[in-house]
């Protein structure tokens, strides 16, 4: 029996050991000091789930907390990846070398990487491990995603691909949102701006409505594939907001610039809601480009 049960032990440590293509040769995977500590995971390292993570009969309690360092450990993980702080092609370390390391269950930490390959930023292969994606298969669209790329200093490469995106996409909305909207739809593009003239600038309310602004916008089109973008536009813009206050910027009034739009989608004018539109972008654009990106950083019109 003893004999039975070491082997058995024996077989369990050989399989670990190779789990997430995690060999002893451990040079090339990626774990930079400053990633060691994750924001949250200070109380459940020190408690953490243990074995019975794995149990189907798991309380609302512990299925909860396995809820959280899940979403703790994704985020962390796609912050370092979206920052650059994890290239492509970075071997990140394995589900048994980061748990021990944190204290953290296998299982929160496998959940995470499921989500992360979800979205295209990493690709887990057999013997080889949990690899970074190449840049061109991140979903950069994904409200998830989005959120996540302005959590820390953004990429200015991102950040300035950002608006360029935005710039060819919301002008020609605002276009097509004046010849389709109907009164509903204009009444809602209405509402959002009369919200953002009530709420103070920096305030979640302004952000809120700065949202709905874009979303009814882009809704008012009456297009599918544009409408389906709305969620991330939104994304985007909340992003944008949020990092613009972590920089202390000045804050312009951008309720005129909303307005401008309004009226000539209100009037049916669909060169000037689409010549509105651009340079209400381009001045969100200036307001992070003067401080924050290289000079020759532009958008064009």
């Amino acid at each position: 029996m003893a004999g039975r049960a070491g082997k058995s032990q024996e077989s369990r440590r050989r399989s670990d050991t190779h789990t997430d293509g995690e060999h002893a040769e451990t040079a090339d995977l990626v774990w930079p000091d400053r990633h060691l500590s994750i924001p949250g995971l200070a109380v459940a390292s020190g408690n953490p789930l243990g074995p019975q993570s794995g149990k189907k009969n798991l309380s609302k309690r512990s299925a909860g907390r396995s809820h959280r360092l899940h979403g703790l450990i994704t985020r962390h993980l796609a912050v370092a990846i979206l920052s650059g702080a994890y290239k492509p092609g970075d071997r990140l370390f394995g589900e048994i070398a980061f748990s021990e390391r944190l204290r953290v269950s296998r299982t929160a930490y496998r959940e995470a990487v499921r989500t992360l390959g979800a979205k295209g930023l990493v690709a887990s292969r057999p013997k080889a491990g949990t690899i970074v994606n190449a840049r061109s298969m991140w979903h950069l669209l994904d409200p998830d995603v989005l959120g996540w790329a302005f959590e820390n200093e953004p990429d200015a490469g991102l950040l300035e691909s950002l608006y360029e995106f935005w710039s060819m996409l919301e002008p020609w909305a605002a276009a097509l949102a004046a010849r389709e909207r109907s009164e509903e739809q204009l009444a809602a593009i209405r509402n959002a701006v009369e919200r953002m003239e009530r709420s103070t600038s920096q305030t979640e309310a302004r952000r809120k409505a700065d949202q709905d602004f874009h979303v009814a916008v882009l809704l008012a089109t009456g297009n599918p594939y544009l409408s389906s973008l709305a969620a991330s536009l939104a994304a985007a813009i909340s992003a944008i907001s949020r990092f613009k206050q972590r920089l202390s910027l000045a804050q312009r009034d951008t309720v005129p610039d909303h307005l401008r739009v309004l009226d000539a989608i209100a009037d049916g004018n669909r060169e000037k809601a689409e010549k509105e539109m651009n340079a209400l972008i381009r001045l969100s654009f200036r307001d992070i480009a003067a401080p924050h990106l290289p000079e020759q950083a532009q958008v064009s019109p």
